[in-house]
């Protein structure tokens, strides 16, 4: 048996419902999705920042672009041409190095981690050696007749040429802030008073000494002549191979120098006879003390004598102002200790108090305590007073 349909509906087929759009219930809910549209934001700015390639803190790295790094240094000479090869390590230098045959070598070894060899290694490969702030041992291991001076004076003005090296006239001023001068060979940008300069360059042209990092540094590059005298200083050479130094150089070669290759002869002899002069002073002065002995005193004094030995040199010496006042005195002290109206309180903040707990008008005992007594007999009476106010303020 089967089921018939009407013509009009047998080939028809249901409609499909309306379909469901998310925009309704986004409208509903505007805060929830704008706040999880600003947390999409934000973490995906926190995984961008650490995915990003990053520089370093190097002072004078190529890859720092702080005020101290040297990235716009760096960049400028690219785009003018020049190569920058950027070594960590001898190896890598002395390889940038030799794929050029007149290739230019800044060196800052600011920790002194090279030796004499590798210095002269690295001099012999570059076709010109820039160093920035040398030490003592690296200019002696150069062997350029260079010297250190000392240093740029705190309140020295920008310094002038003054020298007749083209590279220094073309650039003008520099700043002399934290530098170094130099000694030896030509020198340039000499201070007030001085014959040594922040830039020195050797007989031969071979190496340059640069006393001062801010000329290469990012911070003031733009300011003066320190780009100038940068770029040109530099950008001779189509390479430059830019190496400073690090730790690993010190692994490698174990050129680090210990405690005792640094201390001198005598301190081998110093350090036996400093033990000699403590176990001596040991001696002398640690031996133990006995027990402390107990003295007695030849007379003891009751304090009533006392009170009374000092009563009569007031008597005899007619002091009436000075009884008065330690009479004075000792009634607040004894007054505060019974009120206690706490610490630091004055003696108007004690009469105040005794007056409260008396029921007397505080101008009353302010009079009594400020008497002055003209006389010994009336000071008598006054004291008399004074010791009947304080037992009418125990007894209450």
């Amino acid at each position: 048996m089967t089921d018939t349909l009407p013509a009009g509906v047998r080939g028809a087929a249901p409609s499909p419902a309306p379909g469901r759009t998310p925009l309704p219930w986004l409208r509903k809910h505007r805060a929830l999705t704008a706040l999880c549209a600003v947390v999409a934001v934000a973490l995906g700015l926190v995984v961008w920042g650490q995915l990003a390639p990053r520089g370093d803190a190097v002072p004078l790295s190529p890859g720092n672009a702080g005020p101290d790094g040297a990235r716009a240094v760096t960049q400028i000479l690219g785009r003018h041409g020049v190569d920058v090869h950027t070594a960590g390590t001898f190896e890598e230098a002395m390889a940038a190095l030799g794929e050029s045959s007149a290739a230019t070598l800044l060196l800052y070894d600011r920790n002194g981690i090279l030796d004499e060899p590798r210095l002269r290694d690295l001099a012999a490969a570059a076709g010109e050696v820039v160093v920035v702030t040398p030490r003592l041992e690296t200019l002696t291991a150069l062997g350029s007749g260079i010297r250190q001076a000392g240093v740029v004076p705190d309140d020295a003005p920008p310094l002038a040429p003054g020298c007749p090296l083209p590279d220094a006239l073309a650039a003008g001023e520099v700043s002399g802030s934290q530098g170094f001068v130099y000694d030896g060979g030509v020198s340039c940008y000499r201070p007030a008073g001085s014959a040594a300069g922040l830039l020195a360059v050797s007989g031969d042209g071979q190496l340059t000494v640069l006393g001062s990092t801010v000329v290469l540094g990012n911070g003031q590059l733009d300011e003066r002549g320190h780009a100038a005298l940068a770029l040109r200083t530099l950008g001779k050479s189509p390479d430059l191979v830019w190496y400073l130094p690090s730790l690993e150089d010190v692994a490698a070669s174990g050129s680090g120098q210990t405690l005792d290759e640094l201390a001198p002869e005598w301190v081998r002899f110093l350090g036996p006879w400093l033990l000699v002069v403590a176990l001596a002073a040991i001696a002398w002065r640690g031996r133990r003390l006995g027990p402390l002995v107990f003295e007695p005193l030849p007379v003891v004094v009751k304090a009533v004598e006392t009170a009374e030995g000092r009563a009569r040199m007031y008597h005899d010496a007619h002091a009436v102002d000075q009884a008065r006042d330690n009479l004075r005195a000792g009634i607040l002290v004894r007054l505060a200790a019974r009120l206690r109206p706490g610490p630091g309180a004055s003696a108007g903040t004690v009469i105040e108090a005794a007056a409260r707990l008396l029921g007397r008008p505080a101008a009353d005992i302010r009079d009594l305590l400020n008497h002055h007594p003209g006389s010994e007999s009336r000071l008598v009476a006054w004291a008399q007073e004074l010791d009947n106010l304080e037992k009418e303020v125990n007894s209450r």
